[in-house]
């Protein structure tokens, strides 16, 4: 079978989440890409220069220049000098970065359960204090009882404007 690559541009090509009146299209924006994951991923697991960043993930430079200025602009990652006016610069997580940790560990869950299959995990998270491995990420009501999809609903909230 033949597939013309050519008439799948227009279906391949990023769309833009910035006018979408949704937290999960609000949140893709400001994250950009897979590469932008992984770029935070690194940043969670101690990563600051770009050359780190660059031989973690072995990424080309133009694309990883392109995706640090993305997540700085997002207020994801802040660029702190680090050297002597100017020379050296290290990405920082800011507060709005390290409230992504548990998007990224409920990825890793799910990838865990769901790639990996349980036992075959590529990485384990422990609790620094303890030494005990950390239990997947489940969503609990008020009263501390775990929910599942059944449990949930919605409705428009105060700045909906009834669009998904």
């Amino acid at each position: 079978m033949q597939v013309n690559c050519g008439s799948l541009a227009g279906v391949m090509s990023r769309r833009r989440f910035e006018d979408m009146n949704c937290g999960i299209g609000q949140a893709l924006e400001a994250f950009g890409d897979w590469w932008s994951l992984l770029i935070i991923r690194d940043a969670f697991f101690g990563a600051r220069r770009f050359a780190q960043f660059q031989k973690n993930l072995d990424i080309s430079t133009n694309i990883l220049t392109n995706r640090l200025a993305h997540l700085v602009e997002h207020e994801i990652l802040e660029r702190v000098d680090a050297g002597t006016h100017g020379e050296h610069y290290e990405y920082q997580l800011t507060e709005r970065g390290r409230d992504l940790l548990p998007v990224l560990t409920a990825m890793r869950d799910w990838s865990d359960r769901w790639v990996f299959g349980r036992g075959n995990e590529p990485l384990v998270v422990r609790d620094r204090r303890t030494g005990k491995r950390l239990p997947r990420l489940v969503l609990r009501d008020a009263e501390g009882r775990e929910v599942g999809l059944r449990d949930l609903m919605s409705e428009p909230g105060p700045g909906s404007n009834g669009k998904r």
